[in-house]
């Protein structure tokens, strides 16, 4: 059964069907006033909170504290660079078996997992070892 959402949310819902990417409430205000379909801050983040819920929207905390939004769609598995901030997606997961076990012996609903890996890119690395050497 599909749930009635309101028209902000189908904005919302609309928007994130169109990008490749997480993008986060203030980008997806702004861009929902560059479209005209304007609307509050506070409702941007309403909206989220409930398509969130329903599992048609998860989200994702960078090194930063930013969260990004995006539709649920598959898994998302990263490596992030805590001093750049890349995040190079990792295709293969390793607990999908371990998300169907938790499913079926504590009866819960998982909409989506996220698996990251937080450290430093061959870049950073690199940058770092040149400034350590040059001390």
């Amino acid at each position: 059964m599909r749930a009635i959402h309101t028209r902000s949310q189908e904005r919302i819902l609309n928007l994130l069907q169109n990008l490749k990417q997480g993008i986060s409430a203030q980008d997806i205000y702004v861009e929902l006033r560059n479209l005209k379909q304007s609307m509050g801050l506070a409702t941007v983040y309403r909206s989220l909170d409930a398509l969130k819920l329903e599992g048609l929207v998860q989200v994702r905390t960078l090194a930063n504290g930013e969260a990004l939004y995006s539709l649920t769609q598959q898994d998302k598995h990263h490596l992030t660079c805590l001093q750049c901030g890349i995040s190079i997606p990792i295709h293969q997961c390793p607990v999908h078996e371990l998300e169907n076990q938790l499913q079926t012996s504590h009866q819960f609903k998982v909409f989506y997992h996220t698996l990251e890996f937080f450290g430093l890119c061959t870049k950073c690395q690199e940058s770092g070892v040149r400034s350590q050497e040059s001390e």
